[in-house]
């Protein structure tokens, strides 16, 4: 009975036929892995520059024409689009972020278009976090970020352009906001306006109270 089985399954454990099944998936899979290792994913210039001049045109240039006839909206964004709007925002771009990682450490490098972004896209983040009152959201993401690259470390796994880009946006963010607040410390107004223990001033009422009322 037992050589019957062996014959009617020539694949059976320790046959010729399993060690050759078993060759044969190594193979395929040691392929696959190989040709995934050796795919470059490139840098989406096009997306990151459309993003960033997008935000700079929305962000920056609503309140400049920002008029009476329109404070409900004003109302919807100040308290409203904290929770419908930066929450979704950053949760995204951290989803985004943790798929922006790969094995080969070549590819852990950010091209010339990526670095002439990463000011302007830092800025950026600087003026959300900081005109918008987010900073705890956004220390907390840059940290998850932060820990969530450490621990991809310990498995041989680097950032690729991409991330490698929001990285140093984010990074430089932080940078930004703690050179604001350093050079804004002892400002006697801004410190009545912005009681609390973070304090981050909005750079519209820096540009209300130091520049706008000396004119």
């Amino acid at each position: 009975m037992e050589a019957t089985r062996r014959r009617q399954h020539p694949g059976a454990a320790g046959g010729p036929g399993a060690q050759l099944g078993a060759s044969f998936l190594q193979a395929r899979h040691g392929s696959v892995s190989a040709d995934e290792a050796a795919r470059t994913a490139p840098f989406h210039l096009d997306l990151w520059f459309y993003f960033t001049l997008q935000n700079w045109v929305l962000d920056f240039g609503r309140p400049i024409a920002m008029i009476d006839s329109f404070e409900l909206l004003y109302y919807y964004d100040e308290y409203l689009g904290h929770c419908m709007w930066y929450i979704p925002f950053f949760l995204i771009l951290f989803m985004y972020f943790s798929g922006c990682f790969t094995a080969s450490k070549a590819e852990s490098l950010m091209p010339g278009p990526a670095l002439l972004l990463v000011a302007p896209s830092g800025l950026y983040y600087w003026y959300l976090v900081t005109e918008g009152q987010i900073f705890i959201l956004f220390i907390f993401t840059f940290f998850a970020m932060l820990a969530l690259v450490l621990h991809q470390k310990r498995k041989r796994l680097f950032l690729d352009s991409n991330g490698l880009f929001l990285f140093s946006s984010f990074s430089l963010t932080l940078l930004l906001v703690a050179l604001w607040v350093a050079w804004l410390w002892n400002d006697p107004v801004l410190r009545k306006k912005y009681p609390g223990v973070i304090y981050v001033p909005e750079p519209w009422a820096f540009y209300t109270l130091h520049v706008s009322s000396r004119h």
